[in-house]
């Protein structure tokens, strides 16, 4: 035979009779939990109305945040060709043009003519000024006479053969194009060709309907083309600036003023090691590293002490804090001290030190100071001495008072009691403590750094400023997150090997 297991609804409703507490207690926890959870959902809803999130993000310029973000990872060549009046050109590199004061690069075709041009130059000044000129002198303006018959002769017109540019080319990886011939410019992309016309009067007039890579504010005014990551261009009637984007850092190793820029591995080691001295006062090797220490668009040397500084503030900061944490929390400790007035002047230091944030108090100590390493190891310093100092006071709280009162009971001295019978039970804990605030320390001063407390923060900062420099910002993340990720790994073995345990 076989019996069903299955209760009736009648028999379930005789039990719910008999123990109501049984049913009441998991109806309830399942209508609170619903309550919880609905809660939690309006405040979100009220959240994003109140925030407007939703416009936020509608309205957000998605596109600068791509920019900012190929800029971390490429660089940008800016040639500008510049239109003169008769439609002739010139291309010109910036100064801090990545390709060197000579750059010929692949992407840019020119073809070039000979031309005569009337300029006015100087005139040779005459010797001897004819006899009649002399009786113009005047006692009140001696010298009137010889300059005003002189000046319409000190400039005077010539010709010069001179080379232009008469087209020029410029290609944007193998996706986009631009030429500009004859004041007309011809940008390719994405299948499609736009023609331009430059004319100086009425400024830069479109053939045909815009493209969407293509952007113009008010007609005759300039034309921006986007072609993506490859880069963008600004069509004027008198000039046309490109920006030619390309992936990597360029001249992270040699500068432009490096005898070494621009050649291959094998040219620099090969001139290291047997070629003839480029300067005749050190070694080539002593050459190139100071060539790489010094380069003056990355400045090597200058970010490597900033973040030994950082390092540096960080453990010094955390080292005095450590220090004066530890007698000032056998203070704090009401079972330690027994008096309850210390115990309370104490904590509310504590309180005092750590309410007050570590940028609020990196603003403080360098106006107190000035910027500099000083200001971020003092802001450190107050902030954690509070910090450590009730975390440790809390440890001292929560120690087992069994193994105290064992070495009373033996005669100890007051100080022989904290040494065995307390120190060994919370020794491991504040080291851990204060490693974890070492290798967190490292990450803050970066932050307090920008506010002028020195390191590689206030570098940092200077280099998002200028809002050109990203692939330097990004060079310096780099460097920080390595830093970062050292200390995490180094401050994880040491605080489980203090407290006993096994990395696995």
């Amino acid at each position: 035979m076989t019996t069903s297991t299955l209760m009736s609804a009648a028999e379930m409703d005789a039990v719910a009779a008999r123990h109501p507490h049984l049913l009441t207690g998991s109806r309830a926890k399942r209508i609170r939990s619903l309550l919880i959870f609905a809660g939690i959902v309006l405040y979100m809803i009220y959240s994003w109305w109140f925030f407007a999130i939703g416009q936020v993000l509608t309205n957000a310029n998605w596109g600068i945040a791509g920019t900012y973000l190929a800029d971390w990872v490429s660089y940008e060549v800016r040639p500008d060709i510049k239109i003169a009046a008769d439609g002739t050109m010139q291309v010109v590199y910036p100064r801090s043009s990545p390709l060197g004061p000579d750059a010929k690069p692949e992407w840019v075709t020119i073809e070039t003519k000979m031309v005569d041009r009337i300029v006015d130059a100087p005139a040779a000044v005459q010797q001897q000024q004819p006899q009649e000129r002399k009786s113009a002198f005047s006692f009140m303006a001696p010298n009137a006479a010889v300059a005003g018959s002189g000046a319409a002769a000190a400039i005077a017109p010539v010709t010069r053969t001179e080379k232009v540019v008469s087209r020029a080319t410029v290609r944007f990886g193998t996706t986009a194009s631009i030429d500009v011939v004859d004041g007309k410019v011809t940008a390719a992309y994405g299948g499609q060709t736009f023609l331009m016309r430059l004319d100086p009067a009425k400024g830069v007039e479109p053939e045909g309907a815009l493209p969407s890579w293509a952007t113009q504010k008010r007609p005759g005014e300039k034309i921006q083309l986007a072609f993506g990551m490859t880069g963008w261009a600004d069509v004027d009637a008198e000039k046309i600036s490109i920006h030619n984007r390309f992936p990597g850092w360029a001249n992270f190793i040699f500068d432009t003023n490096s005898p070494f820029f621009d050649k291959s591995f094998g040219e620099v080691m090969g001139l290291i090691i047997s070629g003839d001295r480029i300067d005749p006062a050190r070694s080539n090797l002593a050459l190139a590293w100071d060539n790489i220490l010094y380069n003056s668009e990355w400045q090597h040397l200058d970010v490597w002490t900033k973040l030994l500084q950082t390092i540096v503030m960080a453990f010094v900061g955390t080292l005095f804090a450590s220090i004066i944490a530890f007698p000032l929390c056998f203070l704090a400790a009401r079972n330690i001290t027994r008096n309850r007035v210390l115990n309370q002047v104490t904590k509310r230091l504590f309180d005092f030190l750590r309410s007050v944030d570590m940028l609020i108090w990196a603003l403080f100590f360098t106006r107190a100071f000035g910027p500099g390493p000083l200001a971020g190891m003092s802001a450190i310093f107050f902030t954690d001495t509070g910090t450590l100092g009730k975390l440790y006071s809390e440890a001292l709280e929560n120690i087992d008072d069994k193994q105290r009162e064992g070495v009373k009971s033996v005669g100890a001295a007051p100080l022989a009691v904290q040494r065995f019978g307390v120190l060994p039970q919370v020794l491991p804990v504040f080291a851990s403590q204060a490693l974890y605030f070492w290798e967190s320390n490292t990450r803050s001063a970066t932050i307090i750094g920008a506010v002028g407390a020195g390191g590689i923060g206030l570098k940092l900062w200077e280099a998002m400023r200028t809002n050109s420099d990203w692939e330097n910002v990004a060079y310096m993340v780099i460097l920080i997150l390595i830093v970062v990720f050292v200390f995490d790994n180094v401050s994880n073995v040491l605080r489980s090997r203090l407290m006993g345990q096994k990395l696995h």
